[in-house]
């Protein structure tokens, strides 16, 4: 499936929601926060989510610091 990713497309093959793009791209759930087609996708929401070709995925890594 073909997504745009962060701005950038991308093929991802055996990718069908959330959920299984963050672990194709070994990212943990718990420190990002995820936007498909300028909709958020509540964490929980992430297994339910599919998505489809042409989504526009927005991944975001939270930083803390000080």
């Amino acid at each position: 499936m073909k997504l745009k990713l962060n701005g950038t497309f991308s093929e991802h093959r055996e990718v069908t929601t959330v959920a299984e793009l963050l672990q194709s791209l070994k990212i943990r759930p718990e420190g990002v926060a995820v936007e498909v087609n300028l909709e958020i996708v509540k964490r929980q929401d992430y297994f339910k989510c599919k998505l489809k070709e042409g989504d526009s995925v927005e991944i975001v890594n939270f930083v803390g610091g000080g």
